[in-house]
């Protein structure tokens, strides 16, 4: 019987062989599901119904795949047949069956020229044979339902039905069995695809039981139990909306998607792996089934904390360099760009401390919240506290820490530990400034804080070392100018002085009267000295600038100097008609240099009364304002300082618009020298605004500066 023939059951057939499409190179992965179609026990049954309804002793159904056989049930076979090791299907009679495409019926083997002299048929002593084709859903034969008896027989229509019946159900039963498989197969592609993702999947049936949570969903919950359903989640997971306000559970998008909303682009706030509260984006839809019916929701959630904070600090640094852009200086700028970077942050606290010689300086503060952060120290030196640690290193710093404990805290505050930043701003290897920031929690990762604050810093830094570089060139200028002013006046009136005293003495006869030389001589003398004085500081201040002065640093009672230098500016009060007041707390012991502190003091001093016109009062008062420092401050009632030039107060050459009008003589050095020797000794020098007439300077040291 060839292809297109007759069966035995009166059919004819068109449907293609198997062998064949294998022989000519189709893929063998297209038949992957063919050896597992069909279950033994299934087989197994479907072999002994097909024998009993062909009359037969056996039945046996074989599977095919990639030119091999596979007993996949059997009904009383003969010994040795029941295996599940494949056989080549050449030289059987199912292989014939497989490769012509149409059933094979054999009355006896021997007398059938298409039974192979090698078929196992012949050693097993089966004298009769019916097989009929098994198809697939494709109508590909996969296999064959044959019935065996060992004694010849012409099979009845009837008999042949029953077979061809089989291998029908075989057929219905395979396909079952592949469109399960398929059905598997696709599920675990899906499981797979889902669990790979790095958004967080979740489905749930109409009671809100969890169907598919993959990793990433899970980790969100720090391990959410399996069988954990919504209420368990919202215990596990407080969410809550993108101003912060906790969601309640019938707000939560999987809840809303059950009741038939379809949610895009919802963002939720959560606490994620570690405690670390995270961003998310939210999509939600309802699952229905093929007629509409609600089956369940599915939530997906994606991570958007890294884009939020990366957000958060372009703003920051957006606004950073607007302010600068527009500020004239970093105290104009830096009440901004602190608030700007704590709110960035979300910390409610921040410093900004600028570098000023060897010490560190407040400039700005913010603070948010109900507690209101101690007062900061007025200097910060180099090494000493978290910002002046940072400053040292030139690199962030880290540690658990209070505002206004940055100086001297030695241990844990009383307020419990908090955990505080300080970042250098740097141009170069110059650091201009340290941004110190407090928390009670940390949310961002350290490494990725500190890269985006480096952003911040790079700007900061920039504007610094413009503003730094135009001082300078100012300063340059101004003391250019100043120099010449003091050339021209202060230098320039005593030499001319003191030249002509010498003219007049060439021009005295040699009987002039001893008197007359006398004075000019004392005039000469008296210029003179004026010259040298300036000289002397011009030096001093060069050398304290250049720390080619050292300082003579031993324990000292700084009332003593006080005192000394008061009784010696007596004289120069009682002539301008101006009254010494001293409230000078005794024994105020510190480490310092005598004669330099006493410089200080007389510098001030002095600088008060010639600045007292009419008389008035000079008050000078000396108290320990803690257990590590002590200060000075001296009051007078005279001229002032206008509010625009106070910031040049202590630099060199620098005289007020009112000194200058009311012709009041001196190099500008006195405080600038003073500044310099306070620095020297780690204090801090300035000029304290008051509501009346005078002026009032302030210096702070501390007792262990030196």
């Amino acid at each position: 019987m060839t292809k297109g023939e007759r069966r035995g059951s009166g059919e004819t057939t068109g449907r293609p062989g198997l062998l064949g499409p294998l022989v000519r190179g189709v893929p063998v992965d297209e038949l992957e599901l063919a050896p597992s179609a069909l279950s033994r026990s299934a087989a197994d049954k479907l072999a002994a119904v097909t024998a009993r309804a062909a009359n037969a002793p056996t039945g046996m159904i074989h599977l095919a795949h990639a030119g091999r056989l596979w007993i996949a049930g059997g009904s009383s076979l003969p010994g040795g047949w029941d295996g599940r090791h494949p056989v080549p299907a050449r030289s059987t009679l199912a292989g014939w069956v497989i490769e012509q495409g149409v059933p094979m019926i054999v009355n006896d083997v021997r007398s059938d020229q298409r039974v192979p002299g090698d078929a196992p048929v012949r050693a097993a002593g089966i004298r009769a044979y019916v097989g009929f084709p098994i198809h697939d859903h494709n109508d590909t034969v996969v296999g064959v339902c044959a019935v065996l008896d060992r004694s010849p027989r012409d099979w009845t229509v009837g008999e042949l039905a029953g077979v061809d019946e089989g291998a029908q159900a075989c057929t219905a039963f395979a396909e079952q069995r592949q469109a399960s498989a398929e059905a598997d197969r696709q599920r675990r592609f899906l499981d797979a695809l889902l669990a790979s993702l790095h958004v967080g999947v979740a489905a749930c049936d109409t009671a809100g039981r969890p169907v598919f949570v993959n990793a990433a969903m899970r980790a969100c919950a720090d391990g959410l139990p399996d069988d954990a359903d919504l209420e368990a989640w919202l215990e596990r997971v407080p969410v809550s909306d993108s101003e912060g306000v906790p969601l309640a559970a019938d707000r939560l998008p999987l809840v809303r998607a059950l009741h038939g909303e379809r949610l895009r682009d919802i963002e939720l706030r959560l606490r994620g792996p570690g405690g670390r509260p995270a961003v998310m984006l939210a999509d939600a839809q309802p699952i229905t089934g093929p007629g509409g019916p609600p089956l369940g929701a599915v939530l997906a959630m994606r991570d958007i904390t890294e884009q939020r904070r990366a957000e958060r600090f372009t703003r920051a640094e957006q606004t950073v360099a607007a302010v600068l852009a527009g500020a004239h200086s970093i105290h104009d700028a830096a009440p901004v760009v602190v608030r700007a970077v704590a709110e960035a942050l979300g910390w409610p606290h921040a410093e900004m401390w600028l570098a000023e010689q060897d010490v560190l300086v407040p400039v700005a503060r913010h603070t948010s919240g109900h507690d209101e952060a101690p007062p900061m120290p007025h200097r910060l030196p180099r090494g000493q506290g978290l910002a002046g640690r940072a400053w040292q290193a030139r690199a962030p710093q880290w540690t658990r820490e209070r505002p206004g404990t940055t100086a001297t805290r030695t241990g844990p505050p009383a307020g419990g530990p908090a955990i505080a930043l300080a970042l250098p701003i740097c141009s170069g290897e110059q650091v201009h400034a340290v941004l110190a920031l407090f928390t009670d929690t940390l949310d961002d990762p350290e490494d990725e804080l500190v890269a985006l604050l480096s952003g911040i810093a790079a700007h900061l830094g920039q504007f610094l070392e413009r503003r730094r570089a135009d001082g300078l060139a100012l300063a340059l200028t101004r003391t250019k100018d100043e120099y010449l002013a003091l050339v021209g006046h202060e230098l320039r009136t005593p030499i001319t002085s003191v030249i002509t005293c010498i003219e007049l003495l060439r021009e005295l006869g040699p009987h002039t009267a001893a008197a007359e030389s006398s004075q000019l001589l004392d005039v000469a003398a008296r210029n003179g000295d004026t010259v040298r004085h300036i000289v002397d500081e011009l030096l001093d201040l060069a050398a304290l600038d250049s720390g080619h002065a050292g300082l003579a640093c031993q324990p000292l009672d700084l009332s003593a100097v006080v005192h000394a230098a008061a009784a010696a500016a007596q004289p120069a009060a009682a002539a301008a008609d101006v009254t010494l007041h001293l409230a000078i707390e005794p024994r105020t012991i510190l480490d310092g240099d005598e004669r330099r502190l006493a410089q200080v003091v007389t510098h001030l001093l002095d600088n008060a009364i010639r600045h007292s016109l009419d008389g008035g009062h000079v008050s000078v008062t000396l108290s320990r304002t803690g257990n590590d420092t002590i200060e000075l401050t001296v009051t007078d009632t005279g001229l002032g300082v206008p509010p625009d030039e106070r910031d040049q107060l202590f630099t060199r050459f620098f005289r007020s618009t009112r000194t200058r009008d009311h012709r009041i003589p001196g190099a500008g050095l006195g405080l600038a020298i003073s500044r310099a020797v306070v620095e020297r000794h780690h204090g801090a020098i300035r000029l304290v605004p008051t509501t009346g007439p005078g002026a009032r300077i302030t210096v702070e040291l501390p007792v262990t500066g030196c």
